[in-house]
Parts: C-alpha cells; structure tokens; sequence
C-alpha cells in the first residue's frame, strides 16, 4: 500500500503504485494515476485525469492538472501526461489542455521547476529543461529538451522554444525563441550570441560549437536575407545535425523567431 499520510485524501479511483508517499493535506483526485517511486509533498492538490510517471518529486503547496485558465473551457475531458523524474518546487501551477489545444497537456522527463513556475494548457514541454523561479509558460506553447528558462521569464501562447535554448530572466518572448541561442530582454526580446558555456558543459564538440557559431552571424547579423541565409547554411554546415535542426526550426516558425 502506498505511504499516505492521515490527513492526506485520496480520491477512491486514483492509483498509487505501492511505494507512493503522500504528505500531509495533500488532495489526490479522481482519473490520478501515479507511478512508483514518487513523493507527493505536504498540500499538494493534483487533479485528474492526469498520469504521473516514477521517481517524480513535488514538493508541496502546488496545484497540478486542475483545469485550463481558458474562457472557452466548458469541462471537457482533458489531460495532463506527466513523465518519470521530474523535481517541481512549492507553489507550481501546471493546467490540463483544452478540446481545441489537443486535450493535452505533457511534460517529459528529467525536468526541473522551481517555485512558482506556471505551465498552462496544452503546453508540451521536453526533457532536461530547467525553470527558475517564476518562469511562466501561456498555452500552446512547445519548449524543446534541455532548454532554459530564466527568473520571472513569460512565453507568449503559440511560440515555440528550441532545444537548448537559453532564455534569461525578465525576458519577454513574443516569438520562437531559436535553439541553442541567449536569448534575453523585453519588449524586443534579443538574441546574444549562441549559449557556448552551456554547450560545451553539456559535452557538445567543438566543432560543433564553432559550427553554431559561424551559423548564428550567417543567421542574425549578415544582411542575407532570411531563405538565403538559411540556404547558405544548409549548404556550409548542412552535415552537422544540429545546424540542420536550426535550419528547420526557423522554417517551421509560425510566429516568426527572435533574432
């Protein structure tokens, strides 16, 4: 049976693995279901249908899978796919999707959220990302693996983060932030340059590095214009996958990419 404390409630048709522990006051609803290993701190409220994987740390007095912030919701069933190995601090608020979002909100693995993130409707974050604290995410939008996201940062619905991305605090993103890329300010928001540190404590090559580097002046400071620009790199550096992945994500954009 799983550890739950005598205060906490547990709805009837929640599903705890056997070694789930739940703090005191926590609130587990119905359509929950949690996997082995994860700790439910003190004051929690998760609300169903939700899927939590494993090994996952919430460490209490925040509000997970409770309803979207959408004027449009009418209690549609929706959800929130939670996956293994995620640390997520007090105060989080993270909301299932919306019927015209998907239906669904996920989060991947490995991630880590400290206090007083937000993460809205129909959002998908990867793996590996890091928010600091007061990060805050609006619906819709799509954050790559291994990206950050600064101190009381906010990304606009729709917009889309690259993997290994780097946002700085008190940023404002109205755009596709790219990967790979410092990205920082407000009202613009601009890009500094790629993130080397960060690559190069993350074990990327350094050719690779130099690569991005080379693409990023091509990409952001050159007078080309953007289809040439991005001609030109496929035809420089198009053997090197992440290049390539820089190339297909400005392609992709929507909402146009922070430069």
């Amino acid at each position: 049976m799983a550890n739950i404390d005598a205060t906490a409630i547990v709805h009837k048709d929640a599903v705890l693995a056997d070694d789930v522990v739940v703090g005191p006051y926590a609130l587990i609803g119905a359509g929950v279901t949690i996997g082995a290993g994860t700790q439910i701190g003190p004051f929690l409220r998760i609300e169903g249908p939700a899927t939590i994987g494993e090994r996952n740390q919430f460490v209490g007095q925040a509000s997970i899978g409770t309803g979207p912030q959408d004027l449009k919701y009418q209690g549609e069933r929706t959800e929130l796919v939670i996956g293994n190995d995620n640390v997520f601090r007090e105060f989080i608020t993270v909301n299932r999707g919306t019927a015209g979002g998907g239906g669904v909100t996920t989060i991947g693995s490995n991630n880590f959220f400290m206090a007083y993130t937000h993460v809205a409707h129909d959002c998908h974050v990867g793996s590996r990302t890091i928010f600091a604290n007061n990060a805050t995410l609006a619906g819709h939008v799509e954050v790559g693996d291994a990206a950050q996201v600064g101190a009381f940062s906010a990304v606009h619905q729709f917009c889309r983060v690259g993997e290994h991305a780097f946002i700085g605090g008190d940023t404002i993103a109205t755009q596709d932030v790219l990967p790979f890329v410092k990205t920082v300010g407000s009202r613009p928001a601009k890009t500094y340059g790629i993130n080397t540190i960060g690559l190069e404590r993350k074990g990327f090559p350094k050719e690779t590095v130099e690569a991005l580097q080379r693409a990023y002046r091509i990409l952001v400071r050159s007078k080309l214009k953007l289809a040439d620009a991005l001609a030109k790199l496929e035809e420089d550096f198009g053997f090197f996958p992440e290049v390539r992945y820089l190339v297909e994500f400005v392609r992709g954009s929507k909402r146009g990419v922070i430069r």
